[in-house]
């Protein structure tokens, strides 16, 4: 478990560098190709102000989105008992229990902290689970609660952003004939162009990749220390497998949502490319990690 843990922080945080050294280099090339230095930070305000909306609202957002409901303890006394129970063991305050009208399995979090967490699981998970795999679940969930993984891609979602809108305003820049006044002489403009075209071809596909492998290490992350708040790793486990096996699809999702669920509602199994922008790790492999833990 702590093997585990530990390769996926530290992945999670060569990823974030990664994002800054792509928008340190994209502020610089830009700053030489157009003499322009507010260039970086007016994208990274820009984006902060689009994305911190959302951020406070999340919850609110999400709820209304799926057309989840409070969980009422006496119609789910098993599944509040496993909250409360799992949250004391955390250390965190009680999430608020929902639930989802829907027979397709699967669960989520959301929240900006902590102190305004919702967990919500679907009717068809609840049908299907016993004790053990539920906690394995709603473990899984609280880690992402404890490890603050909303606020961590909310950050991973404005560094995209920033990179995806300094791309747009060197195309427009360039389109827009706005004057060259790099330094150097003609050969250094040259290739300080050729680096900036690259960027701007480049860059927003290596922040959607990086977003996506990102989103993906949490959810290993989150199976972890799942893992060990339950103690129990083939809990999740045996989960993660009837999630996979069950034929039927979330009805209230869509791509803004699908990666808050503990397993990819949108049944995307497309290979080669696809993969690379999957916000799911492959099931096969979680239970795999699970299983040797």
């Amino acid at each position: 478990m702590y093997e585990q843990i530990s390769g996926n922080i530290w992945r999670s945080r060569l990823l974030v560098v990664v994002f800054f050294v792509i928008i340190a280099l994209f502020g610089v090339v830009y700053y030489y190709v157009y003499n322009d230095p507010i260039a970086l930070p007016l994208a990274i305000i820009v984006a902060l102000v689009m994305t911190i909306g959302g951020y406070y609202n999340s919850d609110k957002i999400v709820i209304a989105v799926t057309g989840a409901r409070p969980a009422d303890v006496s119609e789910f006394p098993h599944y509040i008992n496993s909250v409360e129970g799992l949250a004391i063991a955390a250390g965190l305050p009680r999430p608020r229990p929902y639930v989802m009208d829907d027979p397709a399995p699967n669960a989520f979090a959301t929240g900006r902290d902590p102190d305004h967490a919702i967990i919500c699981v679907t009717t068809g998970l609840l049908d299907i689970m016993n004790r053990t795999e539920l906690e394995g679940v709603i473990s899984h969930e609280m880690a992402h609660i404890k490890n603050y993984d909303i606020r961590f891609m909310t950050l991973v979602a404005v560094l995209a952003g920033s990179i995806a809108l300094m791309a747009d305003w060197f195309w427009r820049s360039r389109m827009w004939g706005r004057g060259r006044r790099s330094r150097g002489g003609d050969q250094a403009q040259i290739v300080i162009m050729i680096i900036g075209l690259l960027l701007i071809i480049l860059a927003p596909i290596s922040a959607a990749l990086m977003q996506a492998a990102l989103s993906r290490q949490r959810e290993y992350l989150a199976d972890s220390n799942g893992a060990m708040l339950s103690r129990y790793p083939d809990g999740l486990a045996d989960a993660l497998e009837k999630i996979a096996a069950d034929p039927n699809k979330l009805v209230h999702v869509n791509k803004a949502t699908a990666h808050l669920f503990i397993a990819n509602p949108l049944r995307d199994h497309g290979g080669g490319m696809n993969t690379l922008f999957n916000t799911h790790p492959p099931i096969q492999e979680r239970v795999r990690r699970l299983r040797e833990m």
